[in-house]
């Protein structure tokens, strides 16, 4: 059987589990074995226990709990209504501003936790309502959370950003310091963007009576909520960029920390650290068994030849190296539409790296684009993992459809920052290339 028909065959199979709603990583592990049994033998089943073992084993895996259960913890300590509280009272006089603050705030939470879902739930859960009260468009406001919980996996901390680093060998800690200023620019855009399209029309996002606004005084004083936030990120943050600690190491600081925040908000409660904990090993295991997963998939098709195939067929287009970055990108982007994000980077990562590094593409600079471009694919109708997030919530007013109307319009905006990188490519690499080694 030629190796075409068996990349077909394999990847068909896989699609059509998925198409059938069959869990991703059971359909990823089906696809393997039976690829193995039928294209190699039984005895070929041995070589996907020691690919698994591997892969897992890898140290920077040990990030991942450590970013989701501060992540976690610092969901219930209080910091994200505190600093909506300081949000509400200093741009609750701007048109757009609920919505302009929701972003910013969850830009702040990106930095803290490097999770989609955490901002868009806990914005979700105390924006939206507020924004609803003050006459926001639905849209308007619903978009705003959804695509400001976006900026949780492109800001550092990332747990896409850990995947990757750990599959392409590239350094995790500069795939994170890459995220930071696409992420500003990410940030910015989409507050320029509601700020212009509420000017245009005030209805959108009017602002809040003169007389209900916060005086000085009371702005001034809630300031306080964001002080902890702040230290957090910079603790964390900076210790991965001068090379104090490494990202594993500032995910356990990062943890602590969570826990001293908790603590001095008096929410550390035994009934808190268990919620915590039992939703950080849900997460964990949710990712690491899609990690593993994904390693028994990639095992069948480097055994098969299905990744030389792939690796062949693309760099004989006789495209140059930014063609080929385009069509690997778009590839990724499609993908996004469809499936969850860490199995797109299981699929793709270990067959996309070496095409680029065949076609003299940085590798830093590849690994944030695969990121980022992953990342577009939680904002993206229709299976984007932003939309059911806000959707969970379960605001009653809110369709299915109204959510994907809502996260349509900041799409082509993350995109734009997208190009921007490919154009640009100083824009992700200046802080990497910046950091004390």
């Amino acid at each position: 059987m030629s190796l075409g028909m068996i990349t077909f065959l394999i990847w068909f199979a896989l699609l059509l589990l998925l198409a059938t709603g069959f869990p991703v990583a059971f359909s990823m592990i089906g696809v393997a074995v039976v690829g193995f049994l039928v294209f190699v033998g039984p005895h070929a089943l041995f070589t996907i226990y020691p690919t698994i073992f591997g892969t897992l084993t890898k140290d920077v895996f040990v990030a991942i709990p450590l970013f989701v259960f501060m992540a976690a913890m610092l969901e219930i300590s209080g910091i994200g209504s505190r600093m909506y509280d300081m949000m509400y009272k200093w741009m609750s006089g701007l048109k757009g501003g609920l919505a302009i603050g929701t972003v910013l705030i969850c830009a702040v939470i990106a930095a803290m936790t490097g999770l989609s879902g955490t901002g868009t739930i806990i914005m979700g859960i105390l924006a939206y309502p507020e924004m609803k009260k003050r006459g926001y468009d639905k849209s308007l406001a619903a978009g705003s959370i959804m695509a400001g919980g976006c900026l949780g996996p492109l800001i550092p901390p990332s747990l896409p950003m850990i995947i990757v680093g750990a599959l392409a060998g590239i350094s995790v800690g500069k795939l994170f310091m890459a995220g930071v200023l696409p992420g500003l620019i990410c940030t910015l855009i989409f507050v320029v963007y509601i700020g212009i399209r509420c000017l245009h029309n005030p209805s959108l996002g009017p602002p809040i009576p003169l007389v209900e606004r916060a005086n000085w005084r009371e702005k001034f004083a809630s300031l306080a909520g964001v002080i902890a936030p702040i230290f957090l990120i910079l603790l964390v943050l900076g210790g991965i960029y001068t090379g104090v600690c490494t990202p594993t190491e500032a995910g356990g600081v990062g943890a602590v920390g969570a826990l001293i925040c908790s603590a001095i908000y008096r929410n550390l409660t035994w009934k808190n650290l268990y919620s915590a904990l039992i939703t950080s090993l849900r997460i964990t295991s949710m990712n690491l068994w899609i990690v593993l997963a994904g390693a028994a998939f990639t095992s069948v098709c480097g055994i098969t030849g299905v990744n030389r195939f792939v690796d062949v067929s693309i760099t004989g287009l006789e495209l140059s190296p930014i063609g080929v970055l385009c069509l690997l990108l778009f590839i990724i982007f499609i993908m996004g539409m469809f499936m969850d994000s860490a199995a797109i980077m299981m699929i793709t990562v270990p067959v996309f790296a070496p095409i680029a590094v065949a076609m003299d593409i940085d590798l830093l600079w590849f690994g944030f684009l695969l990121s980022l471009d992953v990342i577009i694919g939680m904002l993206t109708p229709p299976f984007g993992y932003s939309l059911f997030y806000f959707k969970g919530i379960g605001h009653k007013d809110v369709s299915m459809a109204d959510i994907y109307r809502a996260a349509i319009p900041f799409v082509p905006l993350m995109v734009i920052v997208l190009a921007l990188c490919i154009l640009f490519p100083e824009i992700p690499l200046w802080l990497p290339r910046m950091m004390i080694k």
